[in-house]
């Protein structure tokens, strides 16, 4: 268990999602003495809740085996409704970015500005300074630099500081995660062990929470009432090569779905939302090696004060790599990989290691 917490006593909220690993962390703070108080965000109008039974982030599913897990531990429990403020914060950033020409990253907004943001609060109005969460990740306080760190988790399969890099030193002051330690194996054994046999076979999910069916025109139309306008897809020189069905529906690095017969492999290098336009080009005009990153986040330090030698990870799934990063003014940084790199998406964030500690990071706004 992390080091911030010396009384055992301590009053804190647990986010449970009816989840194995949300639900192993009550368990594990449950076990250590705590007095644990679970809570689950609704995110969904309730005329919406339950349309996907199984996978929707406030399925009835996921909703009633929080219940049960908190009624198995002994833990008080709570829904509370955030529909309003998900819908502002999360679901119309996600579409306004699409309707730009950018890819969105829902996860990262919604620990920001929900879990670590409005959940918080609720949690300090019942008088519990400290929340905790199922995220595979670490935070620790450098009494050298009087600042918290983010550090991966120990499970590198699993690790998800990669979305946690927008939290502030403030939020950081009151998060827990008591998987950080821990391998997924792990903690499913622990769900077995506390006796959670409705969650420690569960399997996670993988879908954007609040669109499971992964029908993006439809939830585009439905939720923002937009149908998105044809364009023209063209290569690298100007050459018209097709029609797109709408910016939103492509992204950076994409090759399938284009619908172009050409006589190499054709991949989104880039979208021009004045424009109208998808550009496409071949495998080698997909990569670059530098980037602008914007709206940055530091956590391990201030500022940069010199170019320094990092890892950079520029999505999920992105192997971090070497990269020079360097201040470039007007609040943005200038990356520079070492070794072209296949997608940088403006959109996307690009996070910023040294070993397993968070930097920082920002927003890609554009490759140079």
């Amino acid at each position: 268990m992390q080091e911030i917490i010396k009384n055992k006593k301590t009053r804190i909220v647990i986010a449970m999602s009816g989840g194995v690993d949300s639900s192993a962390a009550a368990a594990l703070l449950k076990k250590e003495g705590y007095e644990v108080i679970g809570m689950t965000m609704k995110t969904w109008p309730k005329s919406s809740c339950g349309s996907h039974r199984d996978k929707a982030c406030c399925s009835l599913e996921g909703i009633t085996d929080a219940r049960v897990v908190a009624e198995t531990l002994g833990i008080p429990y709570y829904v509370l409704d955030f529909a309003k403020e998900f819908r502002t914060q999360v679901i119309d950033y996600f579409c306004n970015q699409y309707l730009n020409g950018l890819t969105p990253n829902p996860c990262i907004v919604c620990n920001a500005k929900m879990k670590f943001g409005h959940l918080l609060d609720s949690a300090k109005k019942i008088g519990a300074n400290l929340i905790a969460t199922g995220h595979y990740a670490n935070v620790e306080y450098d009494k050298k630099r009087k600042r918290y760190l983010l550090k991966k988790g120990k499970d590198k399969t699993k690790d998800q500081s990669y979305f946690l890099f927008n939290l502030t030193q403030e939020q950081l002051s009151h998060i827990v995660f008591p998987l950080g330690h821990l391998t997924k194996a792990k903690v499913r054994a622990v769900a077995k062990k506390m006796g959670l046999k409705n969650v420690y076979r569960k399997m996670s999910s993988q879908e954007i929470c609040f669109m499971p069916d992964k029908n993006f025109p439809k939830f585009l139309k439905d939720e923002i009432g937009v149908k998105p306008q044809e364009g023209d897809i063209v290569d690298t020189k100007g050459n018209v090569l097709g029609r797109h069905k709408g910016i939103p529906f492509y992204t950076v690095g994409q090759r399938h779905g284009l619908g172009i017969a050409h006589k190499v492999p054709l991949y989104v290098v880039a979208i021009n939302k004045d424009r109208n336009q998808v550009i496409v080009g071949e495998k080698n005009e997909v990569k670059s090696k530098s980037f602008i990153v914007e709206n940055i986040n530091m956590i391990s330090k201030e500022k940069l004060e010199k170019t320094t030698r990092l890892k950079v990870k520029i999505r999920y799934m992105h192997k971090a790599a070497s990269a020079s990063v360097r201040d470039f003014g007007n609040g943005e940084i200038l990356v520079e990989f070492d070794n072209p790199a296949e997608a940088i998406t403006p959109g996307q964030a690009a996070v910023f290691y040294k070993g397993d500690t968070v930097v920082g990071g920002g927003w890609i706004k554009r490759s140079v």
